[in-house]
């Protein structure tokens, strides 16, 4: 029983250091996602400058998985280039080890509870501030503390369980020098990351073994469990794209090929490469009393050594990507979403990001319609206006799901732990969806009159109605084009509202003009009324489409 309950702490203090790693990484990124975000967009120029921006975000939110995650968003969102991203990436794998070197420095040479318990009573009081940024704050303490007390109770729980002991004999029969043992505890130390999905804490527990000294896990075992999960640590990120673009799966094939490059490289040179780390932490550092800053070192020295290997060749890397994800021939009118994944999805800061891009691509989807809607006034040939009709049929079907999809991905966003701007966002974005699905119903009952039109009476509209439609399309193609561009802008740049409220009133004034004169044309018998009233229905349509477009544009203020 006692091996049972021992057994369930030891699952509960990963699940806690786990836990505690993600809140504090929601936490930070609440407190800081607009800074996060502009720092990842700006400092990306150049590649060294990539690395630098990876090394220091990974280094705060201490997360190479979140940071590579937040990049391959980026990407998705087309807001980085996959260029820019590689750097990037180097960057995280190096900012990563700053964990640790944090757990060398405390985490099993002092009792962390000690202070972690008291450091929740300075985060309770950040928590329950009504003021958000200080709340997140309080979320990232609160991590912080869960973080280190579960890296304790792991310690605990290992000792209680006699590990050392089961992992001594586990390797008793294993020959310490041999090659294949070196390969095996790669495939090991993959194999957990990939499990747990976090390379922190598969690092935390390999510290953890190695400081034990248990026979036959030396220094060099512990360093191939390190290897390993430089690799499993790309399944997260390679998850989160599966659904996504193609440049952002190239982004995290990138990763993946940066990294698994990295551990044969390393692999190729492995006993000379761990008697050069073993002599810089002895000789040079004088760190020789203690074994878990060699592990580190080594940590670091592995991805430094990757980094400047493969940071002359980013280009070349970019080529080697594109050429394993290729582009597949997308038909515009197939229905696909374009920037939100179906699979794993980053953080909720993150999440509204990508629900923007969507929304950006749903006007475009809306504006490519409408031009469909222009063609279908004029078409003579029975057959090109089926064609042309079944097409708009689809566009509104795919405006249909379009504003399901990404009404569904907002609410699962809407679960996390939002700031209060970021749900003023939320709110505003389910608004917007829901103007443009009214713009695709819109745009397809203007084709179902003119279908309507030709199968119930004769006549063809006059040349003066056609003109007058040509017209009042032109003027919502003009509100349209304004749209999708204001959908584009950038969170910070406020929307052009007086030029959104002219086409608008240009749209009614318009409208109010043929209304008169299709009163007029009706007196003077110059049409039937039934030709009138599907001439009038076209335009009130486009009087319709006006106020979903300015709602739309209002909506995203």
């Amino acid at each position: 029983m006692n091996i049972f309950i021992n057994a369930l702490s030891l699952i509960g203090s990963l699940g806690m250091f786990l836990y505690g790693m993600k809140i504090m990484s929601d936490g930070l990124e609440k407190f800081a996602g607009e800074k996060l975000r502009s720092i990842l967009s700006a400092m990306t120029k150049n590649r060294f400058m990539g690395i630098l921006t990876g090394i220091i975000i990974t280094a705060i939110i201490q997360s190479s998985s979140a940071t590579t995650v937040m990049v391959v968003s980026f990407v998705n969102a087309g807001l980085m280039t996959l260029k820019q991203s590689i750097g990037v990436i180097m960057g995280a794998n190096i900012g990563t080890t700053v964990t640790a070197w944090i757990i060398s420095a405390v985490g099993f040479k002092i009792d962390i509870s000690a202070f972690a318990i008291p450091l929740l009573a300075v985060g309770f009081i950040f928590l329950y501030s009504k003021n958000s940024k200080r709340k997140s704050i309080g979320e990232f303490i609160y991590g912080f503390s869960f973080l280190f007390m579960g890296l304790s109770f792991l310690q605990n729980a290992a000792t209680e369980l006699n590990i050392g002991t089961y992992v001594a004999n586990m390797l008793a029969g294993i020959t310490d020098n041999s090659y294949w043992v070196i390969l095996l505890f790669v495939l090991i130390g993959m194999i957990v990351t990939c499990i747990v999905q976090a390379s922190a804490a598969t690092m935390a527990i390999t510290l953890m073994l190695f400081d034990m000294h248990i026979p036959g896990f030396g220094f060099e075992q512990a360093a191939a469990l390190a290897m390993g999960q430089n690799i499993g640590t790309t399944v997260t990120a390679f998850l989160a794209s599966l659904s996504a673009n193609v440049q952002a799966r190239r982004a995290a094939m990138a990763h993946m090929f940066f990294n698994v490059f990295g551990v044969v490289l390393v692999l190729i040179l492995f006993y000379p490469f761990c008697n050069a780390v073993s002599w810089f932490t002895t000789d040079v550092l004088r760190a020789d009393n203690n074994d878990l800053f060699k592990l580190s070192m080594f940590h670091t020295a592995f991805n430094l050594f990757n980094t400047l290997i493969l940071v002359g060749f980013v280009d070349q890397i970019e080529k080697i990507v594109c050429q394993l994800v290729t582009r597949k021939t997308d038909e515009d009118e197939e229905y696909r979403l374009k920037f939100i994944p179906t699979g794993l999805f980053s953080a909720s800061e993150m999440g509204l990001l990508e629900a923007r891009g969507e929304i950006s691509n749903f006007a475009e989807r809306c504006n490519k319609m409408f031009s469909l809607v222009k063609k279908i006034v004029e078409v003579k040939d029975k057959k090109e206006f089926e064609t042309l009709f079944k097409r708009i049929e689809k566009y509104e079907i795919i405006t249909d799901n379009m504003e399901e999809e990404i009404g569904k991905y907002l609410g699962k966003v809407s679960e996390g732990k939002l700031s209060v701007e970021s749900k003023l966002k939320l709110q505003k974005m389910l608004k917007m969806i829901s103007e443009l699905e009214s713009i695709g119903d819109a745009c397809y009952n203007i084709a179902r009159t003119v279908n309507h039109k030709r199968t119930k009476i004769s006549e063809d509209f006059t040349q003066e109605q056609i003109e007058s439609i040509n017209i009042m399309f032109g003027l919502v193609q003009t509100a349209l084009n304004h749209m999708v561009s204001q959908t584009q802008r950038g969170e910070n740049i406020k929307a052009d509202i007086a030029t959104t409220i002219a086409n608008e009133q240009a749209i009614n004034d318009y409208r109010s003009l043929t209304r008169n004169q299709n009163t007029q044309a009706l007196t003077d018998g110059k049409y039937g009324y039934a030709l009138g009233s599907h001439y009038m229905n076209v335009i009130s349509e486009c009087e319709k489409l006006g106020d979903y477009i300015i709602n739309v544009i209002q909506a995203s203020e």
